[in-house]
């Protein structure tokens, strides 16, 4: 072979590929910049009545369209940092997440006797906590980025288990989650007002709700025949999938803790499981 062609051959390959190279950079610098999430938060105020409620609501604003919402239901401590994380990190993964206040004028928390006094009225009368999702629900319709054909929402502990109680009720929801909350109640199932599908992620070693309440409400929920799927994660006790949880169990002697595979796990099978709702 002629050595000036070989070198001039050798050089359009080294151009070649040097572009190329350069293209697929390029290509992995884009999608970077577009699976970033731009993040865009608004605080609002609804009401129920004559009381007043905070709501947060978050989005990615690089995002083009009308998307599902997930309304995110607090603690027994309110509508703190924690369940504003979570409506971000729910807006990370495409939708329009909105922190509910349930409790009014956004009063929290910080201790279980307080935390309790909030929470007890919900627990007494579940139509005030319909009431309270559906003026969230209300709330988020009128955001231009939702698709308000699909809404869905998530609870933890107290949220949780409101949220199941407000399904039960028949609150307009394709689907709800309930993050280590309570799975008994007074409020009993029935067919004709279920609407929701239903996941719960359950500590197996929760001592809030222990094996026969767990085993009382998969029964009560196959005896409609509702679509639900229950998952217990090993080890896992009561507000497992809270960062805080083990800080604040040492500080009032309660028994919770949070519990890193659980938390990931369960995160896991909720957006396994809004994917399938959102069908």
């Amino acid at each position: 072979m002629n050595r000036t062609f070989f070198l001039c051959c050798l050089l359009v390959s080294i151009l070649v590929s040097s572009a190329a190279c350069n293209d697929q950079q390029q290509q992995t610098v884009t999608n970077e910049q577009q699976a970033e999430p731009q993040l865009k938060e608004e605080n609002v105020t609804y009401s129920d009545g004559d009381v007043t409620l905070n709501g947060y609501i978050v989005y990615d604003g690089s995002v083009q369209g009308k998307r599902p919402a997930v309304l995110v239901v607090h603690e027994w401590w309110g509508q703190t940092e924690y369940p504003r994380k979570r409506a971000r990190d729910l807006a990370a993964l495409g939708y329009v997440a909105m922190a509910v206040d349930i409790y009014g004028n956004g009063k929290t928390a910080d201790n279980p006797t307080d935390a309790q006094a909030l929470a007890g009225p919900f627990y007494a009368d579940p139509a005030l906590a319909k009431r309270r999702v559906d003026a969230a629900l209300a709330t988020i319709r009128q955001s231009a980025n939702v698709d308000t054909s699909k809404i869905a929402a998530i609870g933890y502990c107290f949220g949780g288990g409101l949220l199941i109680n407000v399904a039960k009720l028949g609150a307009n929801l394709d689907g709800v989650v309930s993050f280590h909350g309570s799975l008994v109640s007074d409020v009993p199932v029935k067919k004709e007002l279920l609407q929701s599908k239903i996941l719960v992620c359950h500590g197996s070693s929760d001592p809030f709700v222990p094996e026969e309440e767990a085993i009382t409400f998969q029964k009560q929920m196959d005896s409609i025949g509702a679509d639900y799927t229950f998952k217990a994660y090993p080890d896992a006790m009561h507000a497992f999938t809270n960062p805080e949880a083990t800080e604040n169990g040492k500080k009032f002697n309660i028994p919770i803790a949070y519990n890193a595979a659980a938390d990931s796990a369960s995160w896991k099978d909720m957006q396994a499981f809004l994917a399938r709702v959102f069908e």
